[in-house]
């Protein structure tokens, strides 16, 4: 059985979430970042860069939530949610995984950054800005490439649509406009479509009854 150390509203959704959709069985332990939990030697034994989400396997450990989720698919997938290896599919599924990790993510974690997740002295109140002009510029590239499809890679749901989902809860979570008035309105759409999907509310509502009291 797999062992994800996570918490609410965090990267860890997307595990949880992949997992869910796969129906299966893991276990769930909370690591307490307000508490600090994530800083202790116990937890970087686990995860040495002290982040999460983090999934013990009987092989190891994973830390990445990009590649936890292709492995979950390519190891419990049966042909669905990942394309075939070495098809053209596939390369377009990677580019698109790399593309949101890499291009549509940064502006909102690097506007999280500046609020609140670095010490304050290393705030720049300015990387805001930055931060809400960057996803206003990358956002249209995504709404172009995902154009009219149901999902990115197509018609069938895969693991790229948990990254790009939660991404796009994390940037409404943030009080960016996915919308752009109007200009993508195909991306908030397709965000509506993936969020309501009952695995994604199985791992959301699992995630927050772990909170402590």
């Amino acid at each position: 059985m797999y062992t994800l150390y996570g918490y609410p509203k965090t990267r860890s959704v997307r595990v949880a979430w992949a997992l869910e959709e796969l129906g299966l069985p893991f276990k769930y332990k909370l690591v307490d970042l307000k508490q600090g939990q994530h800083l202790s030697e116990e937890y970087k034994a686990i995860s040495p860069a002290a982040k999460i989400p983090a999934l013990v396997t009987d092989e190891g450990t994973l830390t990445e939530s990009a590649a936890i989720v292709t492995f979950l698919a390519e190891r419990h997938g049966m042909h669905e949610f990942v394309s075939e290896p070495g098809s053209f599919q596939r390369a377009k599924y990677e580019e698109m995984m790399l593309f949101l990790t890499s291009e549509l993510e940064q502006p909102i974690w690097n506007l999280a950054k500046h609020t609140f997740a670095l010490p304050k002295e290393q705030r720049l109140e300015e990387m805001r800005g930055v931060a809400v002009w960057e996803f206003k510029r990358v956002l249209p590239v995504f709404s172009t490439m995902l154009g009219d499809k149901e999902f990115v890679c197509g018609n069938m749901f895969t693991m790229v649509d948990i990254i790009a989902g939660h991404i796009l809860a994390w940037a409404k979570g943030s009080k960016l406009d996915i919308t752009l008035d109007g200009k993508t309105d195909n991306v908030a759409a397709y965000a509506q479509r993936v969020l309501g999907r009952d695995a994604y509310e199985r791992a959301w509502r699992n995630e927050m009854a772990h909170l402590p009291e």
